[in-house]
């Protein structure tokens, strides 16, 4: 009995043990999952909190309004207007497959191409929360989004840039990106005063990742208004009888520039082919502004500042003559010939009839450091500084750096410039003797209106290049007649004296490696009315085809065209007609010269 009592004895005390040892246990894991709880709530609850914020929510960067751009009476060229953007965002409880082909719904209504889908989709299986599907969409696109209701697929309010007159001064405006950055013209020069400032939006989901509400973090701020000095009726008239030029010759392209000399103000810039900025970016081809972007070897024109130099810096006499009889001339290794024989010219003549042969002996008696001289004087081999990005600065080599054929630089070769440093050139002679910055912007809206040479007051006397005499006289006696009576007689309006000149340059052919007998540029440069200029312009035609290809047979009557049209709208009463008309020499006359 006694060894029985304790057996159960032993029991008893062993059960207690475990009994003991269990509730140690559990206590431990009770205390184990209190710490835990802890933790949880009180040392990880900011990060679980940021855990779950970064999942719920997204920043994303506003676009401001982008500035409104005008023309110089305030008519709108350019504007944004509301648009939408639609993006996707994952929802949880949808699986991504049946996402993804939600947005096979979408192709037709946004007209998706399959390399859009492709990266969509490709964004999407990476696990991004925030992917772009369709950016400034038109507001009535985006209700047939919204109304289709599909997970993941969101909508944001934003803008869209819009050019109301089309391909109208396309070359100017330029155009924008998808982020409303300026990629050219005016749009890429200003685009910091257009864009404004960005702000901020916090895109935030429920609980269930479904609905999304948003919060402005920072508000955006509006870019700045422009106004261009530009009128956009002379503008359409300019772009509309280039175009017409462009097509009827079958040339390569062309450029208009119309301005006031006075004030260097652009009244308009026109190229062909052009582009719609609102289905921004074009063809390379049509996407240079040529007026400015584009260097050649201009010909004939810069004949003008050969004249300069003659009267300016070596006091050349009017009546001082030269033998041009031979048709062409050999020297420094080179031969300059002339379209016809014209036999011997006076020194206005040879600039009125444009002879090659004449110009170069001028030339050869004013010294090619004179020459080298007034051409940089003209600011040629600078740029203009007119507010376009990409201008090109052209070419004049430096003067060690001549021999003796580049004293063809006074018949414009061996020279490289563009069209507005031509324009800029003629300007000198019709503020009489001033160098006029050209300018594409102004401060306030203000119609174009006449600037009297009486009330002219240029900013400062050192932009003053030749005298007063110097550019009255070559006025007078050398640019008016190539319009009466020289190569320029297709520019002639009834009613109004003109003073220009022509240009028909070869083009250089580097296959050839030489100049070619077939390609040309034709040009005319001048303004109207002569003695005191309301406008300027300047015409470019490259590689016209056919029978025509002199600038006064192509480029002159576009500038005819084109001025007519804007004297009548400018309502520019004409002058009274001369008594005499001048009368060209017989053997001129019936040339046929058409430089």
């Amino acid at each position: 009995m006694k060894l029985v009592v304790s057996e159960q004895t032993n029991l008893y005390g062993s059960s207690r043990k475990k009994v003991k040892f269990v509730s140690v246990g559990i206590l431990l894991w009770f205390f184990v999952v209190i710490v835990r709880l802890i933790d949880l709530q009180v040392l990880e609850h900011k990060k679980l909190k940021a855990e779950v914020i970064e999942q719920s929510q997204d920043l994303i960067t506003v676009l401001p309004t982008r500035g409104t751009i005008y023309d110089r009476n305030g008519k709108i060229l350019a504007r944004s207007l509301p648009a939408a953007s639609v993006f996707f965002s994952p929802v949880k409880e949808e699986s991504l497959e049946k996402q993804i082909r939600n947005l096979y719904q979408l192709k037709n209504i946004l007209s998706l191409q399959d390399s859009e889908l492709s990266r969509i989709i490709n964004s999407i299986e990476k696990r991004k929360r925030f992917t772009w599907i369709k950016r400034r969409i038109p507001l009535e696109i985006a209700e047939k989004v919204k109304k289709l209701k599909l997970p993941g697929i969101y909508l944001l309010e934003e803008n869209k840039r819009f050019y109301p007159q089309g391909t109208l001064a396309a070359h100017i405006l330029g155009g924008v990106n998808v982020d409303d950055f300026g990629l050219a013209g005016v749009e890429y020069y200003f685009n910091s005063q257009l864009r404004g400032e960005e702000g901020q939006q916090l895109i935030m989901k429920d609980a269930r990742k479904r609905e999304f509400f948003i919060e402005t973090i920072k508000e955006t701020k509006p870019g700045q208004d422009l106004y261009l000095t530009i009128d956009s009726t002379i503008q359409y008239l300019a772009e509309k009888e280039l175009k017409r030029a462009v097509e009827k010759f079958q040339a390569e392209w062309g450029t208009v520039i119309v301005s006031c000399p006075w004030s260097g103000e652009i009244l308009a810039l026109a190229n062909y082919p052009d582009y719609d900025p609102n289905t921004f970016p074009p063809d390379e081809k049509a996407m240079v502004n040529r007026a400015i972007q584009h260097t050649y070897e201009p010909g004939s024109t810069v004949k003008i500042v050969t004249a300069a130099a003659a009267r300016e810096l070596a006091g050349i006499n009017w009546n001082t003559y030269y033998d041009c009889r031979q048709g062409y001339l050999v020297f420094g290794g080179t031969t300059v010939r002339d379209h016809v024989r014209m036999g011997v010219l006076s020194f206005p003549e040879v600039f009125i009839y444009s002879s090659n042969v004449g110009a170069i002996k001028i030339a050869d008696l004013v010294g090619e450091n004179n020459i080298h001289r007034m051409f940089k004087a003209f600011r040629f081999g600078e740029k203009t500084g007119i507010e376009l990005p990409g201008e090109e600065s052209g070419i004049i080599h430096p003067l060690e750096k001549w021999r003796k054929s580049s004293l063809r630089v006074a018949i414009g070769y061996e020279i490289a410039a563009t069209p507005i440093q031509i324009l800029r050139a003629m300007n000198i002679f019709a503020t009489g003797g001033y160098l006029i910055k050209p300018t594409i912007t102004i401060d306030q809206p203000r119609p174009v209106s006449p600037i009297a040479r009486a009330s002219f007051n240029p900013a400062h006397e050192s932009l003053r290049i030749i005298s007063p005499e110097t550019a009255e006289q070559l006025t007078s006696r050398v640019f008016k007649p190539v319009v009466e009576i020289g190569t320029g007689r297709e520019a002639m309006i009834s009613g109004y004296e003109i003073a220009g000149k022509t240009g028909t340059a070869q083009k250089y052919d580097p296959e050839l490696k030489a100049y070619s007998f077939s390609k040309h540029v034709a040009s005319f440069v001048g303004f109207v009315p002569a003695d005191n200029p309301l406008i300027s312009m300047i015409v470019v035609i490259d590689e016209p085809k056919g029978p025509l290809q002199y600038g006064g047979q192509v480029a002159a009557p576009v500038f005819r065209e084109i001025a007519s049209k804007v004297l009548l709208y400018l309502h520019q009463m004409p002058q009274k007609l001369p008594e005499k008309m001048i009368i060209a020499k017989q053997d001129l006359k019936s040339s046929g010269v058409n430089d």
